[in-house]
């Protein structure tokens, strides 16, 4: 079956005068006497066979892929494209970096489905796919937009979907047998039916039965592309220990799926995904994250380590995540795209760590938690993908190293760039 439609195509800007005088984000880049007017972007151009127009909507800089999504649903509810989980992440440097998603498994990565872009270059010039070249082509999708244009436009394919999948997330503790679940959660994540993706989330908190005691929790949030008694059939096959029942389980469309995983109550509008507001909280915290990549399960032994370094940070202020990889992600060769975390890798980790700024203590705790994750990620190299140790490009990590203010030598860059990209980078 075919499940790509298109083109869709998503400009990255609204009308404004965009000002890239001298940016410095983290180290990442640096850019310097540019200065762009664009008086009408923003647009949203949907096309499905001819059967549907190309609405205008506004947009503003930050173009977060939830407003995308929800435009589609608008259109049609059996079509949708591959994008990550959280709801404030935004669509040109998630496109550009790779793209991992709830669906990933399934249809695999954003940059997997690009068809087009639209991008000016360091002369002013504005390039499509035809102008641009294969090889430039090539290397926006998963080797960072930002390393060879500004690019304002991407046109990918939509996706054949059914319009209810199954999500559920189900909770357990130490004291429910969550290191044995862990464990065997490792064995099959990779290999279960494509349709479903079964991510895994660690925190320590404290424990429901022993009072004043920490846990560690396990929290399986899954989605299936699918009706629940599929998923049920497959869960009882692969994975009968998580004891997974009909009650735990939730039919619902694609886009509402979206709301369960960023938190929201069965119920809330759809439209919330249009006028996200992440000044609402108004709270200010800090945040360091890094990755890795499994290509073997980590050993009980090894699992009861990161139990224990758990406990040497603050209570609910540290969580990895447990992506899984397989399905269609193995099925692409890792050289298709600049995003070459393909066949080989039983799931990927995201390790986060949290804490808060008020008072003025943001910058007082940095040091004792990016000391912490630190220590973590050093006790975890035993574990993970080696020579070399991999990094997904979207969950930036400058401790592996950053480009200089000027010429940065390939060899210099050689040091976090074939983390990043394996042999994509040479």
């Amino acid at each position: 079956m075919d499940h790509q439609h298109g083109p869709w195509s998503v400009d990255g800007n609204r009308g404004l005068h965009l000002q890239l005088l001298k940016i410095c984000i983290f180290g990442l880049f640096w850019i310097r006497g540019v200065t762009w007017n664009f008086p009408n972007l923003g647009l949203l151009k949907l096309n499905t066979n001819g059967s549907f127009t190309s609405p205008t909507v506004k947009a503003g800089v930050y173009k977060r892929v939830v407003k995308r999504r929800q435009r589609i649903v608008e259109k049609s509810k059996k079509l949708a494209f591959v994008a990550g989980a959280c709801p404030t992440v935004g669509v040109g440097g998630h496109f550009s970096g790779g793209g991992y998603g709830m669906m990933s498994r399934k249809f695999g990565t954003s940059a997997d489905i690009i068809i087009d872009v639209k991008l000016i270059d360091a002369n002013g010039r504005i390039q499509d796919r035809e102008s641009m070249g294969e090889d430039l082509f090539w290397a926006i999708r998963g080797g960072g937009g930002t390393s060879f244009g500004l690019i304002f436009s991407w046109k990918v394919k939509l996706l054949d979907i059914i319009e209810k999948v199954t999500i559920f997330n189900v909770t357990r503790t130490l004291e429910q047998n969550a290191t044995q679940l862990v464990y065997k959660w490792q064995h099959i994540v990779d290999k279960v039916d494509d349709n479903l993706l079964l991510r895994l989330f660690l925190k320590s908190s404290e424990s429901p039965i022993r009072r004043g005691q920490r846990t560690i929790y396990a929290f399986f949030t899954t989605m299936f592309v699918g009706g629940v008694d599929e998923l049920l059939h497959e869960m009882q096959d692969s994975f009968s220990e998580l004891g997974l029942v009909k009650e735990d389980c939730i039919e619902m469309s694609w886009i509402e799926s979206i709301l369960f995983f960023a938190g929201f109550p069965r119920g809330t509008s759809l439209d919330v995904l249009l006028h996200w507001n992440n000044s609402a909280t108004n709270q200010e915290y800090y945040f360091k994250g890094k990755s890795d990549y499994v290509q073997h399960p980590i050993s009980i032994n090894g699992l009861e380590g990161i139990w224990k370094l758990f406990n040497q940070v603050g209570e609910n202020s540290a969580e990895l995540q447990f992506s899984p990889y397989g399905g269609k992600l193995s099925d692409i060769s890792e050289y298709e795209t600049p995003f070459p975390h393909r066949a080989g890798n039983i799931f990927m980790i995201h390790y986060a760590v949290f804490w808060g700024g008020g008072g003025g203590g943001g910058m007082k705790n940095s040091q004792s938690n990016i000391a912490w994750i630190r220590k973590l990620y050093g006790y975890m190299a035993r574990y993970v993908l080696k020579s070399p140790r991999g990094a997904y490009f979207n969950y930036r990590d400058l401790d592996l190293g950053v480009n200089n203010k000027g010429n940065t030598s390939y060899e210099q860059a050689r040091i976090w760039g074939v983390k990043y990209f394996k042999n994509n980078f040479e």
